[in-house]
C-alpha cells in the first residue's frame, strides 16, 4: 500500500493506494497516529484502494473514533468493492461517505 497526504490548515486528505490488509494495515495506523494532531477534517480518498480487510476496518474505525472528538471525517471515491464491504459490515452506516 502507498500512502500520500496533503494537507491544507485543519484539513488532511489521506490517499491511499493498493490494499488496506492485514499487512499494510500497521502502516496505517502509525502514519495516523502522529498525524492527526490539530486535524478538524480528516478526508481519506479511496480512489486507487482495491481491498480493505478487517483489520483495515479497524483502522478506520479508530480515526472515526478520534474524529469524532476533533471534527469529522470523510471517505471519498469508494470502489464498489469496497462499498460491498462496507454494507455488510454496517460501516456504511458509520463512516460518511462521498
Amino acid at each position: 500500500m502507498n500512502i500520500r497526504s496533503k494537507k491544507n490548515g485543519g484539513q488532511l486528505t489521506v490517499i491511499l493506494e493498493g490494499r488496506l490488509d492485514t499487512l499494510t494495515s500497521p502502516e496505517l495506523e502509525d502514519y495516523l497516529d502522529g498525524a492527526l494532531d490539530g486535524v478538524t477534517k480528516l478526508i481519506f480518498d479511496f480512489a486507487d484502494l482495491k481491498y480493505v480487510s478487517s483489520a483495515g476496518l479497524r483502522v478506520l474505525l479508530t480515526a472515526e473514533r478520534v474524529m469524532e472528538d476533533q471534527g469529522e471525517m470523510t471517505v471519498r471515491n469508494v470502489c464498489p468493492e469496497i462499498m460491498d464491504v462496507f454494507g455488510i459490515t454496517g460501516f456504511d452506516d458509520i463512516l460518511n461517505i462521498e
